[in-house]
């Protein structure tokens, strides 16, 4: 073996390896960028799960006499349901606040406002009366649209968003 034919197997081994890292690059972006799609989407299905399940039982109580909703705000609701059948809303548990504080949607049920999902970029909240039209007091709420739209946290620039949405009924009024 001469110095001409080792200087072109190792140029030949030097344009190998470099195709083998791109390849491999693409792979490790392709790889991170399923991964920021799966949380983005995991996050969304937990957050529009829970609030869709609590917003359900808006009202809820033995005599509903009390407003179902009180606070129809287009990122934040208040609503209130007698977990005790007492007939007073008081205390922990009867009155909800879902809001999105800084990227991170927050339930408060009397305990402090706590996170529930972080990455979300937007919340957009509609209400609507028996009718199916917009609401226009609190009160007249009977159904509720939700949109969540997240992005990852842990995986970051990588442009991935995820947008769901869902109505709701109170089931109770």
């Amino acid at each position: 073996m001469t110095l001409t034919d080792l200087l072109v197997s190792v140029a030949v081994l030097g344009l190998l390896m470099t195709a083998n890292l791109t390849v491999l690059q693409a792979g490790s972006r392709a790889w991170e960028t399923g991964a920021a799609r799966v949380e983005a989407q995991e996050n969304a299905r937990v957050a529009l799960t829970r609030m869709a399940r609590d917003i359900k039982t808006a009202g809820a109580g033995a005599a509903a006499t009390f407003a179902a909703v009180t606070v129809a705000e287009p990122a934040r609701i208040v609503f209130h349901r007698d977990e005790n059948d007492d007939r007073v809303i008081a205390g922990t548990r009867e009155t909800i606040t879902w809001k999105l504080d800084a990227g991170i949607l927050r339930r408060d049920a009397g305990g402090g406002a706590q996170p529930i999902v972080n990455g979300v970029r937007a919340l957009a909240i509609r209400y609507f009366d028996a009718a199916g039209a917009p609401a226009a007091v609190p009160e007249d709420v009977r159904s509720v649209e939700i949109t969540l739209t997240t992005e990852p946290v842990s995986v970051v620039g990588t442009g991935v968003r995820t947008t769901v949405s869902t109505r709701v009924r109170l089931r109770n009024r």
